[in-house]
């Protein structure tokens, strides 16, 4: 293989060769060779994915779809059609995207420049400060309380005139809590981008969607992966002042959103009623496993609006755990910073995954406490 030279390293913009890896979720067959074990034996919760997959629908209709060898439409007319009936509001309003992380980014080149910055309230989703550093400029970090709580008095602090945007995740990634509307309203009265990330909202049930039509600073993202089941196909959206999105529409790929996404959306929307179904399942069994994990007596869960709950370990065995864990075939995310090193957040699965993730934090875990007694 060519050697990759220094010429063309030093061609690279400098802050893109200093990024840091996104570590995303591994295949099956790579955590089962990890574990020693066949991969139908592994427990993967470390991607906040639905357990139950896609609608039955989704099958039928991609294998019925005649025109794969199409190009998609690139006004998105039937997407955003059918995404207005789903989030209620104007398709003018709508740009869908190859997930929500491409319209994150979209954002991003719209308005971030070398030297900007966003205000990043952390811990969160990663993808924030990454899609920031791409485009040159900085995720400004302002922490949580210790109740993983927006501090707004830091937040209006941290504010510069390189300030571009404010991304909220709500429910949060990786804590399940959710900011209120008043807290909400005080980031968009700055008069700054304010994005809604509403990866989980079907199991929340709670939106900021309807304040679209005071702040025209506000967008509201939405994803197909979690509740829908449609990770491995990659469609979200975005809804937010017509005139942005116009702008947006511009900018994006003409081709952005393939057509078997788009298939797979109309058919999952036709069949909401199932869908939601089991979304009421995810959320009874997140409320069994919470119980489960709070009676674990070196475990405290954080209460979760999501699919998933986070869970603080005994200080100091954050890394000693999460390798127990992959060891016996259950991979659960797992942060190498300082304020998550000794968490691991757990997705919702079925009832029996859970167990098994409730008795393995158990079975390594209270050992460690009583070494601490002794």
């Amino acid at each position: 293989m060519a050697e990759f030279t220094q010429q063309l390293q030093e061609s690279m913009l400098p802050h893109i060769r200093g990024l840091d890896i996104y570590e995303g979720v591994e295949p099956v067959e790579v955590m089962a060779e990890r574990a020693g074990i066949p991969p139908e034996k592994i427990i993967r919760l470390n991607g906040n994915e639905n357990p139950y997959g896609p609608s039955p629908a989704v099958a039928k209709a991609l294998s019925e779809f005649p025109n794969f060898n199409h190009y998609p439409d690139p006004e998105q007319r039937q997407l955003r059609q059918a995404l207005s009936g789903y989030v209620g509001v104007d398709p003018e309003r709508i740009i869908a995207g190859n997930g929500s992380d491409e319209l994150i980014d979209m954002l991003f080149r719209m308005f971030i420049g070398p030297g900007d910055n966003i205000i990043n309230l952390t811990p969160t989703f990663g993808m924030y400060s990454l899609g920031a550093e791409i485009c040159g400029g900085q995720a400004v970090s302002v922490p949580r309380d210790t109740d993983f709580e927006i501090d707004l008095e830091s937040v209006k602090l941290a504010i510069t005139p390189r300030t571009k945007a404010i991304v909220v995740c709500s429910p949060n990634n990786p804590t399940g809590n959710m900011p209120t509307e008043a807290e909400v309203r005080a980031l968009l009265d700055t008069g700054i981008l304010v994005i809604v990330d509403e990866a989980y909202y079907e199991f929340s049930g709670q939106t900021l969607m309807p304040l679209l039509d005071e702040y025209a600073n506000l967008v509201v993202l939405r994803t197909f992966s979690k509740w829908a089941g449609l990770a491995g196909l990659r469609i979200g959206l975005g809804a937010m002042h017509p005139d942005l999105a116009r702008t947006m529409m511009s900018v994006k790929p003409p081709y952005n959103v393939n057509l078997a996404a788009e298939t797979a959306l109309i058919a999952s929307l036709e069949d909401m009623p199932a869908l939601l179904e089991r979304v009421n399942a995810i959320v009874s069994e997140r409320e069994r496993m919470y119980g489960l994990l709070s009676a674990i007596p070196t475990v405290k869960p954080y209460p979760s609006r999501a699919n998933f709950i986070l869970c603080q370990l005994p200080e100091g065995s954050g890394r000693q755990v999460f390798e127990g864990l992959c060891n016996r075939g259950i991979f659960l995310r797992y942060w190498n910073n300082p304020r998550l090193k000794d968490c691991v957040r757990t997705s919702v699965g079925f009832p029996g995954e859970n167990d098994a993730v409730a008795a393995a934090l158990a079975e390594l875990t209270i050992p460690l406490s009583l070494e601490g007694e002794g």
